[in-house]
């Protein structure tokens, strides 16, 4: 019986090539030359995303439909621990986190920030819509003045489902 290389025979060592979606990962010193060649108007947003649950993908698919290309900024792991989500969060890390959203056929970019706030990021890309979930008001997104003062538009979106990886977490400990 033949078996397709890199599937466990120990004589065959090509590998299998890399998935494509892993391209989507940008560290941040590349963003503006990668950002280039995406289409406009851009669309950015930023969170945790430590498990990904309906709420999540339902609300990036949206935020993604308002523009011609959406940038995910997540946040890195220290910046989750300094959030205050509890010690052992986030439970999958950045690498990992990055790569399950850079899987989803509505991010066309996903990198990161260290900061507490994506603000830096924000000023760096100069996003042309600027998008997080409805339990944020838009006046007090972060990066809200900075982009409707260079003509770009920012959005709350309301939640399509009541979902929270707090909850799932709490949930998946009682079991």
């Amino acid at each position: 019986m033949t078996r397709p290389p890199g599937s466990g025979d120990p004589g065959m060592s090509a590998p299998y090539p890399a998935p494509a979606f892993e391209a989507k990962v940008c560290p941040p010193a590349e963003l503006e030359r990668r950002l280039a060649s995406l289409p406009r108007p851009l669309v950015f947003t930023n969170g945790c995303f430590d498990i990904l649950h309906r709420g999540h993908v339902t609300y990036l698919a949206q935020a993604r439909s308002l523009g011609a290309a959406l940038l995910v900024a997540v946040n890195s792991d220290e910046s989750v621990r300094r959030l205050g989500k509890g010690e052992d969060r986030p439970l999958n890390s950045l690498a990992d986190r990055m790569a399950v959203l850079a899987a989803l056929e509505c991010a066309s970019l996903v990198t990161w920030f260290e900061e507490d706030t994506p603000l830096e990021r924000i000023r760096q890309v100069r996003p042309d819509v600027l998008v997080k979930g409805g339990d944020w008001p838009a006046q007090s997104i972060v990066g809200a003045a900075e982009v409707l003062g260079w003509g770009g538009r920012v959005h709350s979106i309301p939640f399509a489902h009541e979902r929270s990886t707090t909850a799932l977490v709490e949930k998946i400990r009682r079991l």
